[in-house]
């Protein structure tokens, strides 16, 4: 039906210059970390007439990669602010503006001989990433049917899944990863940018947005039409006005207001918990540990890309698995299962590592551990987080609870990133400990306070953590006097 192909449209384009381009910038510049090391030497060498030491390139090389995490914490606060502004699919489609940028510093850094260029490059990739994974499943889940909600959403955990593959595809020898050939690589997320920018101004805006802060009935109907086609939407536009009710007279709350505000502080305690354990768990740590594990298993060291390639497959594999299950499942269990794998897979890795040194079939054993472990992150936590501040928060709540959600991951991200080479330092074999530590807490804490969302409206899902939030409050003054008064005729 034309409905169901415009709403799979909409997905797909902002799916495109969306989440997809956290992946494939994550993994496109792991393939020429070597060659880009040498330019850089190169380049100093022919300004100063001396070359960098080893210490110094090192230090360059990790100032340019944690670019990428600071550009996404800027993104993710300025987004908050151009969704409420400048709607949900306008501020997708100028954050392209971004990525080129960055194709066109990357792309042109070796004919200047500027490694600042590159520097420069990851910034505004990383600054484009943090609005895209902000704004995208905000927007997809406001467009989305209430019983498609969660697995329209999750596909932005699936495109972030799809760019990681790509871009170790794109990396290999045979394509992009030569030297001569790195520029190239670094300009290639202009690709997606370009196709977002031809397909998503023909898709509507947010029905929700235009209604509820926009106040515009024809478009948000007109948009409705677009995505539904012309079914009866009376049901859906009622509980959007009720929605509409419920808010009127508020403007769109400030990420500290909600530090402030008690009708929402277990959905912000849950948003904080879920978004720092999604880089706290030590998931993407497990790509540090890949190559050196492959290694030990016997692997040739000119296959080990290929194998590289299988670890982010299993993260493609699991995301679309849970973009069919979702709506079945549910998001508690889904979150609370993974994280229950994640800290068991994380024991049996400490045990393995521990011995692969004596016991000849350990490696195979940490082989197991990797894919397994990247499986559990990406069957519940690593999609089902990125969507439930849509969720749990009412619309004028919900960009700040992004903004400060974005900030926490980005953050994280950065955190991990410094800190594992020092934590691998300091514990040796029982690195994971800590990881664990993560795992069983979140799990512990989805299992006692999470709801379940599965198939509730917006408004539905507001009173039911209203409940919760004044729950303390009611039990210490049940009695309602004044109402009771005022409605007591003499």
């Amino acid at each position: 039906q034309l409905q169901n192909k415009i709403l799979i449209l909409t997905v797909c384009a902002a799916g495109i210059g969306g989440t997809f381009q956290y992946g494939y910038n994550i993994t496109i510049i792991n393939a020429p970390t070597s060659y880009i090391q040498k330019f850089m030497n190169e380049t100093w060498l022919e300004r100063t007439g001396f070359p960098l030491d080893s210490n110094a390139i090192l230090l360059l090389w990790s100032f340019t990669v944690s670019t990428y995490p600071l550009g996404g914490l800027t993104g993710a606060i300025a987004a908050g602010p151009m969704a409420i502004v400048l709607g949900r699919k306008t501020s997708l489609l100028l954050n392209n503006v971004f990525v080129i940028i960055a194709a066109v510093l990357s792309g042109f850094s070796r004919v200047a001989k500027s490694f600042e260029m590159i520097i420069l490059g990851r910034f505004f990739t990383g600054l484009n990433a943090g609005i895209s994974m902000n704004i995208q499943p905000m927007y997809l889940a406001e467009s989305a049917p209430k019983k498609l909600r969660g697995a329209v959403a999750l596909t932005s955990a699936s495109f972030t899944a799809l760019g990681l593959v790509l871009g170790q595809v794109v990396g290999l020898r045979e394509l992009l990863g030569e030297e001569n050939s790195w520029p190239l690589l670094l300009a290639s997320n202009a690709v997606p940018a370009l196709i977002q920018l031809m397909a998503l101004p023909w898709l509507p805006e947010s029905p929700r947005y235009l209604l509820i802060d926009r106040g515009d009935k024809e478009s948000c109907i007109s948009a409705l039409q677009k995505l539904r086609g012309h079914r009866d939407l009376n049901a859906e536009l009622e509980e959007m006005l009720a929605e509409q009710a419920a808010n009127a007279g508020q403007r769109a709350k400030k990420p500290w207001e909600l530090f402030r505000n008690q009708a929402v502080r277990w959905q912000l305690l849950s948003i904080v918990v879920l978004s720092s354990a999604m880089q706290l768990c030590g998931n993407d740590s497990m790509y540090f540990y890949a190559t050196y594990v492959f290694q030990e298993a016997g692997i040739p060291q000119e296959k080990i890309p290929y194998v590289v390639i299988g670890t982010g497959s299993c993260e493609l594999i699991t995301a679309l698995t849970c973009n069919i299950i979702i709506d079945y499942a549910g998001r508690r269990p889904l979150v609370l299962g993974g994280y229950s794998l994640m800290a068991g897979w994380a024991v049996v890795f400490t045990v393995a590592l521990s011995q692969q040194a004596q016991v000849s079939w350990m490696p195979y054993l940490s082989m197991v551990c990797i894919f397994a472990y990247i499986l559990s992150f990406g069957i519940g936590p690593a999609g089902v987080t990125g969507i439930l501040p849509t969720e749990i928060f009412d619309q004028m709540s919900r960009p700040a609870a992004y903004m400060i959600c974005g900030s926490l991951l980005w953050f994280n991200l950065f955190l991990v990133s410094t800190a594992f080479p020092f934590i691998v330092k300091s514990l040796a074999h029982f690195c994971y400990i800590p990881f664990f530590l993560v795992c069983v807490c979140t799990a512990v804490y989805v299992g006692l306070f999470l709801p379940e969302t599965k198939g509730k409206s917006f408004l539905e899902i507001s009173e039911e953590f209203k409940k919760r939030n004044f729950k303390t409050h009611t039990r210490a003054f049940p009695y309602k006097g004044p109402e009771e008064i005022e409605s007591t005729m003499l």
